[in-house]
């Protein structure tokens, strides 16, 4: 099982959240790093100092590259669901059955993980 974040989720994360942060904690502890993909780091990355608590958290995370293949996969998705956000929907593809997604956008996310026959727990921040 994989913790998946999306922007919410770092900016909760950023914020000093307690729940965002215990669960980040507790899947550490299990060893379990958690996993987004660059589109994600691209909406909440704007660097200098402000973001240190945010870079150590990106530094923990395993983060996948938003390429061709995902992009298209991304798109198909979307057009299954009448969606528009590319970044959602990449999560969810990268997704496996029994993960987790923590994520702002609990209900977007949760239909397009329906949509793509993820069985995947979506956790609001």
């Amino acid at each position: 099982m994989t913790l998946l974040l999306d922007a919410g989720a770092f900016i909760a994360l950023e914020r000093g959240d307690p729940p965002a942060h215990r669960r980040l904690k507790r899947e550490h502890a299990l060893g379990t790093p958690p996993m987004t993909h660059g589109g994600i780091v691209g909406q909440i990355w704007r660097g200098g100092t402000r973001q240190t608590m945010l870079a150590m958290w990106l530094a923990a995370t395993v983060v996948v590259g938003l390429d061709n293949e995902l992009g298209r996969r991304s798109g198909a998705l979307l057009a299954r669901t009448g969606g528009s956000d590319v970044l959602d929907a990449a999560l969810v593809i990268i997704s496996r059955d029994g993960d987790t997604i923590l994520t702002s956008d609990a209900t977007d996310l949760a239909v397009l993980a329906a949509a793509a026959g993820r069985h995947v727990d979506v956790i609001p921040v």
